[in-house]
Order: C-alpha cells, then structure tokens, then sequence
C-alpha cells in the first residue's frame, strides 16, 4: 500500500495548529477510541464540580509483616516504630527496613516495612524489581498470597523465610461507599485512570475496593508512575471502565 493511500484521523487537521493543539487532539482521539470521556469531562460527559478530590499515589516497593515476624527480624518484644502517615487513615510507613534476597542470591538491600502488622506477611514488587531479582512475579490483589513466590526477609536480628507472598500488586482504588456511587461502581469492579500529560496514558482495569471509610486514592506502581511521568501530569480523572 502506498503512503497516499493511507488514512488517519489527523489527515484532515486545518493547517496552522501548533503544536499544543495538535497534542490535545490526538489525546481526545486517543480518549474516544478506548471509550472514554474527553478532557475535562466526567463519566456524564460534563465537568462536575462535585467530583470527589483524586488522590493517585505511586507506591514503592514495601513490605507488610505479622507480629511474629516483627519479632523475628527487629528483636523479641519489638513493634513497629511509625516514621510517616499515609494517605489512609491508620496506615504508615515504619521506621524498620529489611533486606529482601531472592533466587540466585540476588537481593534488594532496602524495603520499607507498612504499618500496622498483618495476619499473613506480603512483599510488593514492581515488575523491574521481579527481574533484577528473577522473581516472576504474578498480579494479585493485596492479601491474595496463595500459590505465589516466596523470597527471604532478613532484618537485624535475624531472618525469616517466607514460601509464599511476594507479589506485583494489581492497580486499584480505594474509595467509600459514597464515591463509589458517585461515579456508579460497587467494590470489585474496574475503572479507568486517565493521565493527561506530556506522556498521558489511560490505565485500565483498575480494581474497586470500596469500604465505608476509605479516601479516594489510586495505587499504581512505581513502573506505571514513571510511565506516565505521573510527577509532571496535566490532570488525572477517574472514570467508570465500560
């Protein structure tokens, strides 16, 4: 095929346009072919001052412990000493770190340990991490451990090998009932998260996890937030996946 026979949606642009223009409506074609609103519109197709206030957070490699293995790692009768708030009420990031080694004596000298304990130990990965470890890591939800690879936490008073729970976590978002009905979704279901930006993306099936208290917040990784240079993003905007 020749390339005057070629078609695309921007052969028949005006000339003129700059170069901003042009990027805004390659995003709204962009935008249309996956279903979703254009800029600046909500799931109803017209901006809403009453959206509830977004919050998309990037989280870094962690770890979530039981008491025991507090104990193990840090010294008998040790807790978890809080260093930071997170954005949920109740979680923080600790003061404690461990190092992770994986197959082959790989390792990752430094995981920051979440607060509170757990009743099942997790780690977090991002897929990059998986591969300088050579761990191939499966998608779960958070807590959904069975079956998955397992890796050895030491701290510095001790170690602990856990068969099982290290993991990518699935993108999701966190919001209360009210947001949830908002934007017409019930937990478990799956939304959109659109980023408009020098290197906007839509990122698709986001996980609902709907509870009565949470704040509205999305968790992608730190792979995804580089991807999209979530730091240096126009707008981000959640939407109901069709």
């Amino acid at each position: 095929m020749s390339a005057a026979t070629l078609s695309s949606p921007l052969a028949n642009l005006p000339s003129g346009l700059d170069r901003g223009q042009v990027e805004r409506i390659v995003r709204e074609i962009v935008l249309r072919s996956h279903g979703l609103p254009p800029t600046g519109a909500s799931r109803n197709g017209a901006a809403s001052a009453a959206t509830p206030q977004l919050v998309v957070s990037i989280s870094a490699r962690h770890c979530h412990l039981t008491d025991e293995h507090v104990e193990r790692l840090f010294g008998p009768g040790r807790t978890l000493t809080p260093m930071k708030n997170l954005y949920q009420d109740g979680f923080y990031a600790a003061e404690e770190t461990v190092m992770l080694v994986g197959p082959k004596r790989k390792m990752l000298p430094t995981v920051r340990v979440l607060g509170p304990t757990r009743k099942a130990s997790q780690v977090e990965l991002a897929f990059t991490d998986g591969i300088s470890l050579g761990i191939d890591l499966p998608v779960r939800a958070s807590g959904n451990i069975r079956g998955t690879p397992g890796c050895v936490l030491v701290g510095p008073a001790g170690a602990v090998e856990l068969a099982e729970g290290v993991i990518r976590a699935e993108r999701h978002v966190h919001m209360k009932f009210a947001d949830a009905e908002h934007f017409g979704v019930k937990n478990g279901d799956r939304m959109s998260l659109v980023i408009r930006g020098g290197c906007g993306t839509v990122f698709r099936d986001l996980l609902v996890r709907a509870d009565a208290t949470s704040k509205l917040e999305v968790h992608i990784d730190t792979d995804e937030g580089n991807a999209a240079d979530l730091d240096h993003a126009e707008s981000v905007e959640l939407v109901r996946q069709t």
